[in-house]
């Protein structure tokens, strides 16, 4: 009876073996798929390009600060506002300024006044010596006379001894005379009233407190977007007190942070695709890599660290890859500094060493500055006319 139930048993066993193995193969076969799909992927397409997201927009930050002391008066712009470069932003109550600068004003038409006054002395100094030294010459001459009749008895013991007294006094003034004269000279030697160091001096000091007066009123030196204002009227401010912050967004780069192990293949000048969280996928940018990092992200960090102390953790380092974008793309699709990212390097392209990064030249300056003392020296000139006994 069991030897009956078990060949009973034996083709449905058979068929549940058979759909088993059916299974197996199915599910093998699957798994060999995916398996070469993703050695496919892998081998044409991943191998082939590195991405992170770990990548943010980056741009210049130009922070605006005060170059002299004041009370804040006059707030001309807020956050988001766009400001032209040489825009006044802020104005400072030149009171205190303007009363440095009269100061500075009459120390300068004292200290011309001063030196002319050396030119006199000097001048003085040198005619009487001239004055002295033809007395003493006289003197000496008579001297000399004196002495050659003494033994005639033409003249007295007496008169060529007060001749004598006299030569003597005489060479003792023109003595000091000449040593005053050297004082005097050795203030004005190889200089003029205009340019006297005593002048010159008061001249800098001049030209400072006018700068000061100048800059009461702070201009942007360059053109871009307010951001992080921090000034308020009245509060008093001094020189690096900081204000705000402008944001040029013509000029703008993507910081991109790959792994250590990933940058085997990146150099600079190979294509590079970049999505921003701020347009999604439908708005793709297109660059290059123009530089690797000099070091890795620890490297510059407030406190770099030291492997060489404590328990060693191996930790995989991440390089900024510093990206370019295009001034077209970014004009129709303006971005941000800060703006999260998602950065796909094509590294099938050759490209440079990474010891030649590809980074622009750039030419930051602004000429904002260089004209505020363009009518100084126009009234320094009319303060030492002034002040002159003769003009120039």
């Amino acid at each position: 009876m069991n030897h009956e139930h078990i060949k009973a048993k034996s083709p449905r066993r058979l068929k549940f073996q058979q759909h088993r193995n059916y299974h197996l193969i199915l599910v093998t076969m699957i798994a060999l798929l995916i398996a070469g799909a993703y050695g496919f992927y892998w081998w044409h397409y991943s191998n082939k390009f590195v991405v992170t997201n770990d990548a943010y927009i980056a741009g210049n930050l130009i922070p605006l600060k005060a170059q002299t002391s004041g009370t804040v008066i006059d707030v001309r712009v807020d956050n988001t506002q766009f400001v032209k470069q040489g825009d006044v932003l802020v104005r400072l109550d030149g009171l205190q300024a303007q009363v440095t600068l009269e100061q500075a004003e009459a120390n300068l038409a004292q200290n011309v006044r001063e030196v002319e006054t050396l030119f006199s002395k000097s001048e003085m100094l040198r005619q009487k010596m001239v004055s002295q030294e033809s007395i003493l010459h006289r003197n000496q001459r008579d001297l000399a006379r004196y002495r050659s009749v003494a033994n005639e008895g033409v003249v007295s013991a007496q008169q060529i001894e007060n001749t004598e007294f006299q030569v003597r006094e005489q060479e003792a003034e023109v003595a000091q005379l000449r040593a005053e004269l050297s004082g005097a000279e050795a203030l004005i030697r190889n200089t003029s009233p205009v340019d006297n160091p005593k002048v010159l001096q008061a001249i800098a000091q001049f030209k400072q407190t006018y700068l000061d007066k100048i800059r009461q009123e702070i201009i942007a030196p360059v053109s871009g977007y307010v951001a992080k204002r921090s000034i308020q009227i009245g509060d008093q401010v001094h020189p690096e007190t900081s204000l705000l912050i402008i944001v040029p967004l013509d000029y703008l780069w993507v910081e991109a942070n790959f792994l250590e192990n990933e940058l085997v293949n990146v150099q600079p000048g190979q294509p590079v695709e970049i999505t921003v969280d701020l347009y999604g996928s439908k708005v793709v940018y297109h660059g290059d890599v123009l530089g690797l990092g000099a070091g890795t992200g620890s490297v510059f960090g407030l406190l770099p660290p030291d492997n060489a102390t404590g328990n060693y953790i191996h930790i995989v380092e991440r390089v900024p890859v510093r990206i370019g974008l295009k001034a077209e793309e970014l004009q129709a699709n303006p971005l941000r500094p800060g703006l999260s990212s998602f950065v796909q390097i094509d590294t099938r392209s050759k490209g440079e060493s990474v010891l030649k990064p590809l980074t622009p030249t750039m030419n930051y300056q602004t000429d904002v500055y260089s004209h505020q003392l363009e009518n100084v020296d126009i009234l320094i000139r009319k303060i030492i006319e002034k002040n002159r006994k003769s003009k120039m």
